[in-house]
């Protein structure tokens, strides 16, 4: 891998069927982020969509392969962000839309022969609701995760704080989730929100690291671009490669303004840890 690390090294990016640049990935046009990212170094990307489905993998597979990278990963993150649909809406119709976004980003990923993540379209809870709104929830992404599979896929459930969902905080919760599914799923681990829930990063990667198909990386105290010497990464990568960890890196961070430079500093600080594990 170019980074000196043996995973396979991405960047978020943004779908072209977003309404925006999601604001923790690169913030210029798809064939733009990937060209820049891959003067840069890194293997690929892992793309944010928010109406793609299978129809759409020829195009997006020939606009990251002509600047030189591959897609890693299909994450749905502006399902919600940008849309507000969410598997746990009150509204029936709403809820009925969500899946059937999620299902066609799992339609993608299948094309593409790559995972799918879900994260905060799960949605969050409403006094007096939360019983059936988790049996909804739990619901959907049982049908998530069974097209994926079927699709040739697998789905990637990530622990998130309380800020962005009242679902599945903890890699526990999740794996939970994960045990009652008759389809294979695992888990995405972001170091931020691992952080936020006051889960430890580097035990809970050693316990987790086979189940894990994505690390989400950015720095720990502002979630911002890594910086060279932060002590967590020579730690978290030893306990990556010695759990037998087969997924691939994700930066998703701020980007301070400038794209380039935030993903040149993450870059820069993960090539710099990197030694650690000659």
């Amino acid at each position: 891998m170019t980074a000196g690390l043996p995973w396979p090294l991405a960047y978020t990016v943004s779908g072209d069927d977003c309404t925006a640049p999601m604001p923790l990935g690169f913030t210029a046009p798809l064939a733009e982020a990937v060209r820049r990212l891959a003067e840069l170094g890194y293997d690929g990307v892992e793309v944010q969509v928010r109406e793609s489905g299978a129809q759409d993998a020829e195009a997006l597979a020939r606009t990251v392969e002509a600047g030189g990278l591959q897609v890693l990963g299909i994450g749905t993150g502006p399902v919600a962000a940008q849309d507000r649909l969410t598997l746990t809406d009150p509204s029936p119709d709403v809820r009925r839309h969500a899946l059937f976004r999620l299902i066609g980003a799992a339609r993608l990923a299948g094309e593409l022969g790559v995972p799918v993540t879900l994260g905060q379209t799960r949605g969050t809870f409403l006094p007096g609701l939360e019983d059936t709104q988790r049996l909804w929830a739990e619901r959907a992404v049982r049908q998530l995760a069974e097209e994926a599979a079927g699709r040739g896929s697998r789905l990637l459930l990530e622990p998130q704080s309380r800020a962005n969902t009242s679902l599945w905080h903890t890699p526990a919760e999740a794996l939970a989730v994960i045990g009652s599914l008759d389809a294979p799923a695992g888990l995405v681990l972001d170091t931020h929100h691992l952080d936020a829930e006051g889960v430890e990063v580097v035990g809970t990667v050693t316990d987790h690291a086979g189940v894990t198909g994505c690390v989400q990386l950015a720095a720990a105290s502002t979630r911002g671009p890594l910086t060279v010497g932060d002590p967590r990464l020579p730690a978290l990568f030893t306990a990556l490669r010695d759990g037998g960890f087969a997924g691939w890196l994700t930066l998703e961070h701020t980007q301070d303004g400038d794209s380039t430079k935030a993903a040149a500093r993450s870059w820069t600080a993960l090539t710099d840890a990197a030694t650690t594990l000659s």
